[in-house]
């Protein structure tokens, strides 16, 4: 089998969920007797200090005999996640809850004619999983 044939018999079915900073990868693959298997690829980027940047990827194989318990097991996580958590991602949160602090911090501050720092006319949102 050359490798056009084996690159075929890979690609079956692909969806692809973008998530910020990380990409996940479904795939569907086919094994070596022409079963199929579920391939899982979380891809996130890396910026270097020079301004370019890699990826990182992490994989995980899931085969039929798994996928039952696999499904009930996932569902069951992100169940109790949810319930104990809510939906809301805490980092938003907190970020929201930053800027409220600081735009009080900084409206309860007069400047004086001696006062060296000056308000700031505008907030850039910064995440700090994006450095």
């Amino acid at each position: 089998m050359n490798n056009n044939d084996m690159m075929e018999r890979e690609e079956i079915f692909s969806k692809v969920l973008r998530a910020g900073r990380r990409t996940y990868f479904f795939d569907v693959r086919a094994t070596k007797a022409d079963d199929y298997y579920l391939t899982i690829t979380e891809s996130k980027k890396f910026t270097n200090d020079d301004g370019s940047f890699h990826y990182k990827k992490h994989k995980i194989y899931i085969y039929k005999e798994d996928f039952s318990e696999f499904k009930d097991i996932l569902a069951e996580m992100t169940d109790y996640i949810i319930e104990k958590k809510g939906d809301e991602v805490i980092s938003e949160r907190h970020q929201k809850d930053f800027k409220k602090s600081y735009e009080v911090e900084n409206s309860e501050k007069t400047p004086t004619d001696n006062d060296s720092h000056k308000p700031t006319e505008s907030f850039t949102d910064i995440n700090f999983d994006d450095i």
